[in-house]
């Protein structure tokens, strides 16, 4: 399939199509690109309404084939009539688990561009982010999902982190918050902006030579991951190093690794970046982890590992 880019040289075009923010009583889409999950969908709608917001539950949500969430023909068509639905505000996915990718050659991204819509999920759901910014252009989110977060009882600020950014109340110049009681190390010093790109680390390398492969030079790299062991990271950072995918990266934003301590991560962490002369900010409570912070992927950010804070350096939404 022949798809469109809207990224040079690995920058993000300037021709950003920008949503509208969810409002008051907006209708929220949920989906399942990936694995599946049972879930109660009275409340789940319940849960939505608790909040003031309409919920909109799509067919691949009570489905299951086998490790994923309905058919692939399924799991698209919901995709899709989530974006084009003209009274759908904002679409969040029910889990992670494996799938997403099955789907990327045949999104049609024209349709996306029509209708820019925040997409919030993470893990498995690192592939639509990525094939978003290569070629839609609009920003996503990697943030709580409705199975693990929403419905999962994850303490604050994972839930305020999300509705925050999705209604628009954060724009160009703020700061996007994180919690004292988990402080942030700064690895390497320094400060530097550019586009928030990234996601889950395996997902990162498992796309690469595909169309959902991340462009990050020019911009800021975010990580995360669960449940990979020390050498298994050091693994899947050197392929995007050997893949050319570290060239231009001008800072780091390091999420939550699941299973290895800060200090262990830290020195290889170091050993990577340290040659690329980038700032590098590590601790911050996005990933497998609760809280679950939102991020604003495709959104340029000021990273600030001196002064340890995140701001953005565009709106989010049409104003």
């Amino acid at each position: 399939m022949n798809l469109p880019f809207t990224q040079q040289a690995g920058l993000l075009t300037n021709a950003q199509p920008l949503p509208a923010a969810l409002p008051a009583g907006g209708l929220i889409a949920i989906i399942a690109p990936a694995g599946p999950a049972q879930v109660d969908t009275l409340k789940v709608n319940q849960w939505f309404e608790a909040r003031g917001y309409r919920c909109r539950i799509y067919p691949g949500v009570t489905a299951a084939e086998g490790y994923l969430a309905g058919s692939d023909a399924q799991r698209l068509q919901d995709l899709h009539s989530a974006f084009a639905a003209e009274d759908v505000d904002a679409i969040i996915c029910l889990r992670g688990g494996y799938g997403s990718m099955r789907l990327v050659d045949n999104i049609d991204f024209d349709l996306l561009r029509r209708h820019p819509k925040p997409l919030v999920g993470y893990s498995d759901i690192t592939a639509l982010h990525t094939a978003i910014a290569r070629h839609a252009g609009f920003v996503s989110f990697h943030g709580a999902m409705l199975k693990s977060e929403l419905l999962g009882n994850k303490q604050e600020p994972t839930l305020s982190s999300l509705f925050e950014q999705l209604s628009g109340r954060l724009g160009a110049g703020d700061r996007l918050e994180h919690p004292d009681a988990w402080p942030l190390t700064s690895i390497l010093p320094g400060a530097a902006s550019g586009p928030l790109q990234g996601g889950n680390l395996s997902m990162l390398c498992a796309t690469l030579g595909t169309p959902a492969e991340i462009h990050c030079g020019g911009g800021i790299l975010f990580v995360e991951d669960v449940n990979e062991p020390l050498y298994r990271v050091d693994r899947l950072l050197t392929q995007l190093r050997l893949a050319g995918k570290l060239e231009g990266v001008r800072g780091v934003l390091v999420g939550d690794f699941a299973g290895i301590t800060l200090e262990a991560l830290a020195p290889l962490m170091r050993q990577f970046f340290a040659p690329l002369q980038v700032p590098v900010l590590a601790g911050w409570r996005s990933g497998h982890c609760d809280p679950n912070l939102t991020l604003p992927l495709g959104a340029r950010v000021h990273l600030d590992a001196d002064r340890k804070c995140l701001r953005l350096e565009q709106d989010l939404f049409r104003r």
